[in-house]
């Protein structure tokens, strides 16, 4: 049964068996023109970059995967690959790929972010959403970006180590940023908050 989180809700993700492996999916569609003449139009295409930004127990950014850095963490974490459109017949257009059980014992927090590497704003994307697999390809939760706005960048969610498992905070705080770069600032100082 998948979870529809909404901004701010944290699930815990303790289950038996333990989770070993989740992937984290962004899907979004370029937004048509309004109007008639918009249904008939073909949407620009969008170009969002799924990160994620990993960070130790005391919140220092200790590395990042997104589609100019493929693989991190030893392997541990890993992206599908750029889609530089948002169109396809698949609910992820980028999928980040995260072996739980792999990662280095100081990987505690892991930030998904999402950015707009064009420039192009949020008033230009539809139904964006991420959603959390699990090892079996099962949704686990979801969350819908349905924020407008002229931000280019999004953290997504949070996903957290503690001493009973993982678990997942959805964020979908807008921030300005182009590159995964440009996310690490917010990314850190929401961990501080």
């Amino acid at each position: 049964m998948t979870i529809s989180l909404q901004k701010g809700q944290a699930i815990s993700l303790a289950k038996t068996p333990a989770l070993s492996r989740v992937s984290m999916g962004l899907g979004w569609d370029p937004a048509r023109a309004k109007g008639f003449l918009g249904r008939l139009s073909t949407p620009k295409s969008i170009d969002l970059d799924a990160s994620v930004i990993v960070f130790d127990a005391g919140k220092t950014d200790i590395g990042s995967v997104w589609f100019g850095q493929k693989t991190g963490m030893n392997g541990a974490v890993r992206h599908s690959g750029d889609n530089l459109t948002g169109d396809g017949d698949d609910e992820d257009d980028e999928t980040i790929s995260v072996d739980l059980a792999a990662l280095p014992a100081e990987a505690t927090h892991l930030v998904f972010t999402v950015n707009s590497f064009r420039g192009q704003t949020f008033n230009e994307v539809e139904n964006a959403s991420c959603r959390l697999l699990d090892q079996d390809g099962r949704e686990t939760c979801r969350f819908d970006l349905s924020e407008k706005g002229t931000h280019t960048g999004v953290i997504m969610a949070v996903l957290s180590r503690d001493g009973a498992g993982w678990k997942m905070r959805a964020i979908g705080t807008p921030f300005n940023g182009r590159t995964v770069r440009d996310m690490i600032g917010p990314a850190k100082q929401l961990l501080q908050e």
